[in-house]
């Protein structure tokens, strides 16, 4: 069967499959899904090289002019037209195999960003196929919210764990400036800028934690996560508000699962609209600071 051209085609398309059709166009769609994720990881690791390439670079540059430095302040009396010709080499070469590592890597990402777009368009494909009024499309849809339930977690363990090391500087760097302060009377500079870059350090923290309210946001991805799997399992369970009005009559498995997409998408909705009031009430805080 051609692929369909429009949205009635689509939709005869969709009517017509059976139900052999019907499972290679789901496994279709898992390869296509699983590829695109494969790419999205590669392309992620490629950027993560990068930045660790250049910070290893600049490390390694650091490390050779402090430990070539004496070599240098000795040499540069004795052999001033070695020191020169051997250190421009060295230079020279160190910055050419850094520009050739860094556009081979710059290749690579535009490359995986190229594979990354065919695999969405691909993605998009398969999925166009699928029929998505069916159970079988809205069981993939709930499976799917498996990985909406990881994607919240984990963005909230992050925002909990960056308030978790803000919250450990203030509290800490508050403590360490009141006793540097008490400690000090007056003669010594060192903790008196100390005493100065401690106290900025912690005002900064202080800052940076009530402008992006990482608790806040934290707080509630991790309760959207926690309701979206409550209704997950009440929907493959019949609990609740899934399992009908008549217990002797539970709910059809389409109505479920229809009901469950719902629930998630208003909770979506949800989330969106108080990441959406965080960044509002950030901005209006700035401006009444200014």
């Amino acid at each position: 069967m051609g692929a369909p051209r429009d949205g009635q085609d689509l939709l005869e398309y969709r009517s017509s499959l059976t139900p052999e059709q019907e499972c290679r166009a789901q496994e279709d769609y898992r390869r296509t899904v699983k590829e695109f994720d494969q790419l999205e990881v590669d392309i992620r690791e490629a950027r993560t090289f990068q930045r660790i390439f250049w910070l290893s670079m600049l490390g390694a540059m650091a490390l050779t002019f402090l430990l070539g430095y004496t070599v240098i302040i000795g040499l540069w009396n004795t052999q001033l037209l070695f020191v020169r010709y051997v250190g421009l080499a060295i230079v020279s070469a160190l910055w050419v195999a850094m520009g050739r590592l860094l556009r081979t890597n710059r290749q690579k990402i535009a490359a995986k960003s190229g594979d990354l777009r065919n695999a969405l368009q691909d993605r998009q494909t398969a999925a166009a196929q699928l029929p998505l009024d069916s159970p079988s499309g809205l069981r993939i849809y709930r499976e799917a919210s498996l990985e909406i339930i990881d994607q919240y977690r984990k963005g909230a363990n992050k925002n909990r764990r960056v308030h978790n090391f803000f919250q450990v500087i203030i509290i800490t760097g508050s403590i360490v400036t009141s006793s540097l302060a008490a400690m000090n009377d007056g003669s010594s500079v060192t903790l008196r800028f100390g005493t100065a870059f401690l106290s900025g350090f912690v005002g900064i923290s202080a800052g940076v934690t009530g402008y992006f309210k990482f608790r806040e946001r934290g707080y509630n991805l991790q309760s959207t996560a926690d309701e979206i799997e409550k209704h997950y399992n009440a929907s493959q369970f019949m609990l609740d508000e899934y399992a009908g009005s008549d217990p002797s009559n539970p709910l059809p498995e389409g109505d479920r699962l229809r009901m469950f997409a719902r629930f998630v998408e208003r909770l979506k909705e949800e989330q969106r609209k108080r990441e959406l009031q965080l960044e509002q009430s950030s901005s209006a805080s700035e401006e009444h600071a200014s």
